[in-house]
């Protein structure tokens, strides 16, 4: 590894202050080429071979290669921030999917939103989901070597003709040999189904829930979720929106299941997002029935959450006359239930007032409903002239990731300019519901 030129190494470009790597006396600028003389390819390599507790780094400083030897308690990070998180170039997907949501974005946004990732190190760093075609031989080995758990799956169907047409791919039915190299490993996997009508819905939805409960209990949970149709869908495969009666039927199905792979296994394993439930018309299951919420990130029990912190947080407090006046806006799908919540807590605080303000999404249509997908400049648009009160309250699942940018570039401080009132950002939990309101 002689030679600047023959060095890549990945670039420092920050340091944890009496971290092990700030005491064995790594700068920001160096170079990391190995630990224990294992050459690093990028993310999973490091983070395999961080765990271990006696370790020589090398790095490269201006244009040396010098060893620094780190003793450290095995669970013990290291403290190195990379100039890309990913330590590799980020791996584009390669499927044309019918239902891909990039594809439904309109024009003039921003580049990265049109950036399809298919990345397995994100599923595990991030819980995103990979559809295993753009995965070779060697990533599902380094998966299995590194113990790498929970990997994310979008399965989606388990006929292999039919996945290859959704997934406009023709290698996607035989990626999927790759659960079972998975499963034999002992690798922790969720699967996700986005069922489309007329596609792998009916008795292809029965057909993939029984062929997955094969690796249970390897495959934790199944989710299975409606696919999102944006206005924006000129040239793209013709899809339609589920119905109420559609969405009884796919509930029905999942309550099927669910009873089956108890008696069979101990868990209910599938599980259908809160859109199927609403959509229905229905009242949401029991806290109990989602058993640990593994898909709460997948929209799958997420209303039930809030709904049942926010009754325990209340029970927990005595009320008192402080008077209060504040906005919540939100998307269609959880106005009903976010109204109620406001209810609840405006009972123990009667001269709080808690307007909530049902936002349309004239962005990407009126078939988006979820609030996660509302955008700055509708939120603007539809509550420019609305008495808000002292405060505006978002919720935190608007935000992109560690920012306050919102889907369409709008920023926190762009509404509250254009509102003239001070925005909140509320996380999705029991304790930031109530407080944000009163407090």
């Amino acid at each position: 590894m002689e030679g600047r030129e023959k060095i890549k190494g990945h670039l420092i470009v920050g340091v944890t202050a009496d971290s092990p790597s700030d005491n064995a006396g790594v700068l920001k600028g160096d170079r990391l080429v190995g630990i224990n003389k294992n050459p690093i390819e990028d993310i999973l390599d490091f983070r395999f071979f961080e765990a271990e507790e006696e370790l020589t780094l090398t790095v490269q400083r201006e244009g040396r290669l010098i060893d620094l030897k780190i003793c450290k308690d095995e669970d013990d990070e290291l403290g190195l921030c990379f100039e890309n998180s990913l330590m590799d170039e980020y791996k584009s997907c390669r499927n044309k999917c019918i239902f891909c949501f990039i594809d439904q974005n309109p024009h003039n946004m921003r580049d990265t939103v049109y950036f399809k990732d298919d990345d397995s190190r994100l599923s595990f760093l991030q819980g995103n989901y990979v559809t295993l075609t753009n995965l070779n031989d060697n990533d599902i080995d380094r998966i299995c070597r590194y113990r790498l758990s929970p990997v994310n799956i979008s399965v989606h169907t388990t006929n292999p003709e039919l996945r290859c047409k959704m997934l406009n791919n023709r290698f996607a039915g035989e990626s999927l040999r790759h659960l079972k190299t998975l499963k034999n490993a002992g690798i922790a996997m969720n699967g996700q189904i986005v069922l489309c009508k007329g596609y792998n819905d009916g008795e292809e939805l029965e057909r993939t829930i029984h062929d997955l409960t094969e690796y249970i209990p390897c495959m934790e949970s199944l989710s299975v979720v409606p696919v999102g149709l944006t206005k924006h869908r000129d040239g793209l495969a013709a899809l339609e929106p589920f119905s109420a009666d559609d969405a009884e039927r796919v509930l029905e199905t999942v309550r099927k299941w669910q009873k089956i792979c108890m008696e069979h296994f101990g868990t209910r394993f599938v599980f259908a997002s809160d859109e199927w439930y609403i959509t229905a018309g229905l009242e949401l299951p029991e806290g109990d029935e989602y058993e640990d919420f593994a898909q709460l990130e997948n929209g799958v029990g997420m209303m039930r959450c809030l709904v049942d912190e926010v009754h325990d947080e209340l029970k927990h407090r005595d009320g008192d006359d402080r008077e209060r006046h504040v906005s919540i806006a939100t998307g269609v799908l959880a106005a009903p239930y976010i109204k109620e919540l406001c209810g609840e807590v405006t009972k123990l605080y009667p001269n709080v007032r808690a307007d909530v303000h049902t936002v349309r999404n004239d962005f990407f249509g009126e078939r988006i409903t979820v609030a996660g997908l509302l955008t700055g400049s509708d939120i603007i648009g539809q509550l420019k002239d609305v008495p808000l009160g002292s405060h505006l309250l978002l919720p935190s699942n608007l935000l992109r990731a560690g920012e306050d940018v919102l889907l369409d570039d709008v920023t926190v401080g762009d509404i509250e300019n254009a509102l003239q009132t001070p925005v909140r950002i509320v996380q999705l939990n029991g304790w930031s519901f109530v407080e944000m309101i009163i407090d």
